[in-house]
């Protein structure tokens, strides 16, 4: 689809990092200041409906998925992981893994949703350190699972 930012191919630096690229899936680190360690993983071709896929392609992104959120438990101890995988803003099969904290900036509401606190410049910057670990311990579970 011509104006679908998920089909485009060109991440720019400012949205985030790609971690990974497979035939049919991509993982990114996405750049977000409130919250470090946000993951997305990506469908390659514009579908908008995961019922479209194949069962086995179904499996295949779910296991990206779960990949990506048990290294984000790992890596960044949150008090909880968001899965998400909305699609009404970009109709295109994308699945967001959110670390949560007690503390972050939305709280207990969704990570789209307004502010309620504000986070500490040293818990976000420790956050921030943790998330440079992520690229390469998900390309390892990555490498583990095919």
């Amino acid at each position: 689809m011509a104006n679908c930012v998920l089909c485009k191919d060109d991440l720019r630096p400012e949205e985030g990092e790609l971690i990974w690229r497979g035939d049919d899936c991509r993982v990114i680190l996405v750049n977000d200041p409130d919250l470090p360690g946000f993951c997305r993983v990506i469908w390659n071709r514009h579908i908008a409906e995961m019922s479209n896929l194949t069962y086995g392609e179904r499996e295949h992104v779910m296991s990206l998925v779960f990949v990506v959120e048990e290294v984000v438990r790992h890596v960044m101890h949150p008090d909880k992981v968001n899965l998400a995988a909305l699609g009404n803003m970009v109709p295109h099969i994308h699945w967001h893994i959110i670390p949560r904290y007690q503390d972050d900036a939305f709280f207990p509401a969704s990570a789209w949703s307004a502010r309620t606190q504000e986070t500490s410049k040293s818990t976000l910057e420790s956050r921030r350190a943790l998330s440079k670990q992520l690229p390469l311990a998900i390309k390892e579970a990555i490498s583990q699972l095919y």
